[in-house]
């Protein structure tokens, strides 16, 4: 048996979790972990120009989270009630994979009223405990709908940051080039990004590339099996195009340097290698879960959050950075005081 779940447990103090983002984007705090030589630097977000140069390419993920999480009510009863939307299943239906809670009193042909009954709902199947597959009866196109959505949904923020979401997070839980909606969770190595620290790339030679993943809540859902080659990830729905592909090969043949921002970037790499080791214009769904020992074909670099313990997330950097060095950053990480989670600094892996 490979790695085990316990290995990834770690104490982490619930102070060190961000509440909120920083007020500068590319002021957060950057670890800097080399994994040739061991070393650990203290840097600043935008210190990440310093270690790129010509002809390397950073690859981002575009997706746009949209605000998932309604607060409605439930016909006759009145009973207050949230639904979170997980992803569309049938556009033409308007056929959604959601999340209910109060999820006892949730059940198959309740109708569901939002705002003041602009949007209705009817709820058609259950698929697991707190899950249901809904039906909104709505008769605009797909623009207008998530026009509605935008108007009467709040912030996804994940459940760890225990506060209530606030019109600042419609900002601030974006990367700034967001661009294709669908995640209902941040690519939150992506936050850090400003405009100015992109033109501050571009000056020094780094291509900026493309990749569409749009990021589900199973990005947070926990592990519960010790061997890890028995966990199942959630499916995710990418796109790699042609470009981006034209480029990231492009790099490898020159032997420049290929950074990841973000472990959903990562996997969508990874998941579109082709049988010679390059990448490929792609599309699709992956459930692929990487942890330590995983040998990655395309990147040299990647940059990403500080996890939580026993997260998929912490296991791809720990895969991509050597298991021991990881946990070695972490604990002075700790040390030191960085701030953890969706809104919190950054770890550049080189």
């Amino acid at each position: 048996m490979g790695m085990k779940l316990s290995e990834f447990k770690f104490d982490l103090p619930s102070s060190h979790i961000a509440l909120h983002p920083n007020e500068n984007r590319d002021e957060s705090r950057l670890m800097v972990v080399h994994k040739d030589s061991g070393e650990i630097e203290h840097k600043v977000f935008k210190d990440v120009v310093d270690y790129f140069g010509e002809g390397d390419v950073f690859v981002i993920n575009d997706t746009k989270v949209f605000p998932a999480r309604l607060y409605g009510n439930k016909e006759k009863t009145g009973a207050k009630i949230e639904v979170f939307l997980l992803r569309e299943l049938n556009q033409e239906m308007k056929l959604w994979d959601v999340l209910v809670d109060p999820a006892r009193k949730i059940r198959v042909g309740n109708k569901l009223y939002f705002g003041d009954g602009e949007l209705v709902a009817e709820v058609v199947d259950n698929t697991t405990s707190r899950g249901r597959t809904i039906r909104f009866l709505f008769d605009g196109d797909r623009d207008q709908f998530y026009n509605m959505i935008d108007a009467l949904g709040e912030t996804p923020l994940p459940k760890e940051i225990k506060r209530a979401a606030e019109p600042e997070d419609r900002e601030r839980f974006q990367t700034i080039y967001a661009d294709k909606i669908g995640a209902v969770a941040a690519p939150t190595a992506g936050l850090h990004f400003t405009p100015q620290l992109m033109k501050k790339l571009e000056l020094v030679g780094v291509d900026i590339a493309n990749i569409t993943l749009h990021v589900g809540l199973g990005t947070f859902r926990p592990v519960d099996v010790e061997d890890l080659t028995k966990h199942k990830m959630d499916s995710e729905n990418y796109w790699v195009e042609k470009a981006t592909a034209d480029r990231v090969n492009r790099a490898l043949d020159e032997k420049t340097k290929i950074c990841a921002v973000g472990t959903t970037a990562m996997k969508t790499l990874e998941s579109s290698v082709s049988a010679t080791g390059l990448l490929k214009e792609n599309s699709g769904w992956t459930d692929k879960f990487i942890f330590p020992p995983y040998d990655f074909k395309i990147c040299d670099a990647l940059i990403t959050n500080f996890h939580l313990p026993e997260s998929t997330l912490l296991m791809m950097a720990s895969a991509f950075g050597g298991y021991e060095l990881i946990n070695e950053a972490y604990q002075v990480a700790i040390k030191e005081k960085y701030r953890f989670f969706s809104y919190g600094d950054a770890m550049l892996i080189v």
